[in-house]
């Protein structure tokens, strides 16, 4: 029944959002390329690369997540995830990886967020890739008002793919060095937002 009620609602989490131990790099990096991870290592940023980039550093290193989600008709779920991020392509993009399961331990969300910033069109680019069906996510069309930064929280909204509702928000707040929280919100109109899921992730946390 979980997996029914999340299996379109839950592909918005990025959140939701860096490779865990079944997608780590090789234990080596190439001499030539001193941003390739190893593992236990998340990359840095490169000096060339923009420095809004930096806006999404919060996510770097590895994360131990609880989840509350609540389905279109139903109580409040609690639910555990990892998200992992790492600098990636030489330090000019963020990558990061996110999974969860449900109270039984099943993975019901697997997929990773890729972000970069095009300092041309002074625009982010952010997709979400679902594992399970192969498919994108745009998280950050310009005709839903892209990204949006105040202080260390950003918000974004995108259309929703396959859940019961047609847009969805994600707000990333309550950032610090060990701790952020990701607020999922659904629409039918873009203008009127109900909350749906919240993620508290922890620095660390197995």
């Amino acid at each position: 029944m979980i997996r029914d009620d999340l299996a379109g609602a839950l592909l918005v989490v990025l959140l939701m959002t860096g490779p865990t131990s079944a997608g780590r790099t090789p234990k080596t990096a190439s001499a030539e390329n001193p941003h390739m991870n190893q593992i236990g290592q998340f990359g840095k940023p490169n000096p060339k690369a923009p420095a809004e980039l930096s806006r999404f550093d919060f996510l770097i290193g590895e994360w131990g997540c609880e989840a509350k989600f609540r389905p279109a008709a139903g109580e409040w779920q609690t639910l555990r995830a990892a998200w992992v991020g790492r600098y990636v392509l030489d330090g000019y993009a963020i990558a990061d990886e996110y999974r969860m399961t449900d109270g039984n331990g099943k993975l019901i969300v697997l997929g990773m967020n890729f972000r970069s910033y095009d300092a041309e069109k002074q625009t982010w680019n952010i997709k979400w890739l679902n594992a399970f069906s192969g498919t994108w996510t745009d998280l950050s069309p310009s005709e839903l008002g892209g990204v949006h930064f105040s202080g260390r929280s950003v918000m974004y909204a995108f259309k929703e793919p396959v859940a019961d509702h047609k847009y969805t928000r994600a707000t990333y707040t309550s950032i610090s060095k060990t701790h952020f929280m990701w607020r999922g919100e659904k629409s039918d109109d873009a203008l009127a937002w109900s909350e749906f899921m919240v993620v508290n992730c922890y620095r660390g946390k197995k």
